[in-house]
């Protein structure tokens, strides 16, 4: 991270720094393109839709949720930008520790999760080991950076929450993790343990995992999400197969060694770009088209990570639990 990479990055930083001001609660899941904080969703009932996708909505209601990854991929980016070569600052680390402080409570509530569901809050279980990478990525600010932090309770509330995620997040009789600990249905974000450090790829529950993944969710050979027929998304049953968690799948391969698997699904992905090289959120294979939101950012990220992960040792998926 050099130039203007960190410069950018110190600007968002210091966003972040203001925007939070010492009270994480106060951090959203999302903003609208000028800053703004309030996003109220309604439905415009009398629009059909492109192609009758109702509903028609305008603003977000999830910027109004409770997603406790997002305070575990906020720690994960400084803490990488620290790695990268963006100077330390003290405002920056006042921030990320008052992000642990609110952690160690906040971990253990029920929230909507990643994929911003419009249900009941569950314990989702990619939700609890971003609260990991969260405590984690601070144990690593104090051991790598040498900056101040009460590592003996950060240790402790890292290996709890470890602990819970292998008790009641994890199936024993399938040999698989799960969505959310009232179920034992698996979904797609359960492919980032690995890639953020939570649990080696080869270990047993992980490969488990990723098995019942493309038994259950692989369409095709690209991976669903979730089951719809289940959840409560606000949505109709039934969507596309969803690109980025299709990227996860291949970073997976890729890590468990069954690099052939991995390189003949990025290429599958790859094919499915438009004339301009851009995909969408989604993929229906019926169809055999884009769908959803375009251009993606999401999945142009999977796409770059991936071709990392696949071009040498040391990419993304192994140089983010660093």
């Amino acid at each position: 991270m050099t130039g203007g990479y960190t410069e950018e990055a110190g600007l968002w930083r210091n966003w972040l720094i203001n925007s939070v001001a010492g009270e994480p609660s106060k951090l959203q899941i999302m903003y609208g393109l000028a800053g703004e904080r309030r996003l109220s969703e309604f439905e415009l009932d009398w629009l059909p839709g492109y192609e009758n996708s109702t509903p028609v909505r305008i603003g977000n209601a999830a910027y109004n949720q409770f997603q406790l990854d997002v305070y575990g991929e906020v720690m994960d980016a400084l803490h990488l930008a620290r790695r990268s070569g963006l100077e330390s600052t003290t405002a920056a680390w006042r921030v990320q520790r008052a992000i642990v402080r609110y952690l160690q409570d906040a971990w253990q509530q029920a929230d909507e999760g990643i994929w911003e569901v419009r249900g009941e809050r569950r314990h989702f279980t990619h939700s609890k080991v971003m609260a990991w990478v969260g405590i984690d990525r601070a144990i690593k600010a104090v051991e790598q950076f040498g900056l101040e932090g009460d590592l003996a309770t950060w240790r402790r509330l890292r290996e709890t929450i470890r602990n819970e995620v292998y008790e009641r997040g994890f199936n024993q009789k399938h040999n698989t993790f799960v969505q959310h600990y009232e179920t034992s249905d698996v979904d797609a974000s359960l492919l980032m343990l690995p890639l953020v450090g939570f649990i080696s790829p080869h270990d047993p529950r992980m490969i488990g995992t990723v098995a019942a993944i493309q038994d259950s969710l692989v369409q095709d050979g690209l991976v669903k999400r979730y089951h719809t027929e289940s959840a409560e998304d606000g949505l109709p049953p039934g969507e596309g197969t969803f690109l980025l968690c299709s990227f996860w799948l291949a970073d997976n391969l890729a890590l468990q060694g069954r690099l052939d698997e991995a390189r003949a699904l990025f290429e599958q992905l790859l094919r499915l770009r438009n004339d301009v090289g851009l995909l969408a959120e989604e993929y229906d294979p019926q169809a055999k088209r884009l769908i959803g939101n375009f251009p993606q950012a999401f999945s142009h990220v999977g796409l770059i990570n991936t071709a990392r992960n696949l071009d040498r040792a040391g990419g993304p998926a192994q140089d983010r639990k660093q």
